[in-house]
């Protein structure tokens, strides 16, 4: 069974950067891709960013030129690294792993962006 645990996660002032490291229990090499999802309260899961396995990388509009998605494979570790934190990007932020058919959840890391 595959675990991801998320952290990097808090409390930032708009303007601000934050960095989340997603590390997964086995190798990452293994995923067909990995990717971070947000959920703000009452609203439904939305994709942020994406990285296929060949280092492809997908993002949404609202995030783009803003959060860069990355990946060590030696750490086994996805990142996503904010700038230009905006209040709009408070949610909790969950890392994700396809590993066909087969999906994988993180439990979540908390953003907060508030001044």
């Amino acid at each position: 069974q595959v675990q991801l645990v998320e952290s990097g996660g808090g409390l930032v002032q708009p303007g601000g950067s934050l960095r989340l490291s997603c590390t997964a229990s086995g190798s990452i090499s293994s995923f067909d891709a990995m990717g971070w999802y947000r959920q703000a309260p009452g609203e439904q899961r939305e994709l942020v960013a994406r990285i296929i396995r060949v280092g492809i990388t997908k993002y949404v509009d609202f995030v783009k030129g803003r959060f860069t998605i990355s990946r060590d494979n030696a750490k086994n570790t996805v990142y996503l690294q904010m700038n230009s934190l905006k209040p709009d990007d408070t949610a909790v932020y969950y890392c994700n792993a396809l590993q066909f058919p087969r999906e994988y959840w993180g439990q979540g890391t908390q953003v907060t962006v508030s001044s």
